[in-house]
């Protein structure tokens, strides 16, 4: 069949009376479509059948991941995502379920005729592998160590090479004195610590410690013991490694472990950092009740949590279906006020909220460059379907964030003792400062600082962002 692009660019935007963003160019090596449109290159007559199966941005992800669709040489993952995100929140694709109401009408039928022609009928392709498969009740334990598996255990050296040396998985902190990913994730560790008024001697734990940078750091910089737990096999064995190459064994424990499972409180902090995410809403009056539990009066927890924008009266939540089936299976987002309501019905007082919206937007921005720098070793590493998979996911999600349609804040809130006594200092910069370096203790570095007062913080222009 001649022309098939034409063809399919007429029938599709015909189907949907609107006019299609992308120019199309099909396994005949035919190309149609706006001239100045981000190019998507149809590998293949199945890339048509994921589309026709599961319209919108499900049917694009899974083209994708296996690699019956790819973007036109030279053409930026950034612009082509932003016209796709738009694209398939307009009402007619959205909307657009293929059913018999779809397809009987005039334009309906010119577009089953061309489809029929070009080859591209046909039965629901398989899935492909990188797509999870969750099985069991709902954020039980069993099914959460799936979850988290499914998307944590993909290989140590995989996350080190887009994480970078650091193997820190959450926002960084781009401060004026910064100059690297490196830099603005020690920045990010020091922060959470001086908002947890950390200091030799106390004790910390860390829920959904990750490969153990956080705990390492109080450890080494504030002279605190620290209890990591995380249900990722692979990150505790790095950890644990890291731990003891740090020679911190006496002071840093790293356990395989359920938040609903530790016996061991109270604790004079507790950080949980891009963990809440993972928690559900179902559980997380019990989240939240439990770290309460494990805290000793006056003491603070830290919690750094991805937020969504809260939902208009009237219209029901619907989670990225994306996200959902190959990236965080059973994850949840919830708007940040209703986070600080669960924490404080569970018995916390909360006293200060942070956005660090821009900076994750940076972070991701990072991420996708290094992935995209050695492309060739994170396809050896983890396979082609799961570099496709983190490249659109870190891409989508740093757009996502500059444009304010998902956000990341750091909730501080105490357990206060039962005069109703906080501890905390009265006034929000001196609870931020920095103690004395205590004997033994390394001092951190000039970097991490944050502004001085009257200093304003330039998230653009940076060379390090790329």
């Amino acid at each position: 069949m001649a022309q098939i692009a034409s063809q399919l660019v007429e029938a599709v935007e015909g189907l949907l009376g609107s006019r299609l963003p992308f120019r199309l160019q099909a396994w005949d090596g035919s190309t149609a479509g706006a001239a100045d449109a981000p190019l998507l290159v149809l590998r293949n007559r199945r890339a048509l059948r994921r589309l026709l199966w599961s319209p919108g941005e499900l049917g694009l992800a899974r083209a994708y991941v296996s690699g019956d669709l790819e973007l036109g040489p030279g053409e930026d993952i950034y612009a082509v995502l932003a016209e796709a995100a738009h694209f398939t929140e307009r009402p007619e694709v959205r909307d657009l379920h293929l059913g018999a109401g779809d397809l009987t009408g005039p334009a309906g039928r010119r577009a089953l005729a061309v489809l029929a022609k070009a080859g591209a009928l046909g039965p629901n392709p398989a899935l492909p592998p990188e797509e999870a498969r969750q099985q069991g009740r709902l954020h039980s334990r069993t099914r959460d160590r799936a979850a988290i598996s499914h998307h944590y255990d993909v290989g140590n050296e995989f996350y080190r090479l887009v994480l970078g040396p650091s193997m820190v998985y959450s926002c960084a902190y781009w401060t004026p004195e910064g100059k690297s990913l490196e830099d603005a994730q020690f920045a990010k560790l020091d922060l959470i610590c001086r908002k947890l008024g950390l200091r030799p001697g106390m004790r910390l734990l860390d829920v959904g410690c990750g490969w153990g940078s956080l705990v390492l750091h109080a450890a080494e910089h504030y002279g605190v013991s620290a209890v990591g737990v995380s249900i990722s096999a692979e990150q505790v064995a790095l950890a644990r490694e890291r731990v003891a190459a740090a020679g911190l064994e006496d002071r840093v424990e790293i356990r395989l472990q359920d938040y609903r499972e530790i016996p061991d409180g109270p604790y004079d902090a507790i950080s949980s950092v891009g963990m809440a995410e993972h928690v559900g809403s179902a559980q997380y009056r019990v989240y939240a009740e439990g770290l309460y539990d494990l805290l000793v009066p006056g003491g603070r927890l830290l919690n750094h949590q991805i937020g969504r924008r809260p939902d208009r009266p009237g219209v029901p939540h619907s989670t990225s279906p994306f996200i959902n089936r190959y990236v965080f299976p059973d994850g949840e987002l919830s708007p940040v006020g209703s986070t600080v309501s669960a924490l404080e019905e569970a018995g916390f007082e909360v006293r200060d909220v942070e956005s660090l919206r821009e900076h994750y937007a940076l972070t991701l921005r990072e991420w996708v460059a290094n992935l995209e720098a050695d492309w060739a070793q994170a396809v050896r590493l983890a396979g082609r379907g799961r570099a496709r998979v983190w490249r659109l996911y870190m891409a989508a999600s740093a757009l996502a964030f500059e444009e304010n349609r998902i956000g990341i804040n750091q909730v501080l809130a105490v357990r206060t003792a039962v005069s109703g006594a906080s501890g905390l200092p009265a006034t929000r910069e001196q609870w931020l400062r920095r103690r004395p370096t205590e004997a033994g203790i390394r001092e951190p570095g000039p970097a991490i600082g944050g502004p001085k007062e009257g200093q304003g913080i330039d998230l653009g222009d940076r060379p390090s962002v790329r």
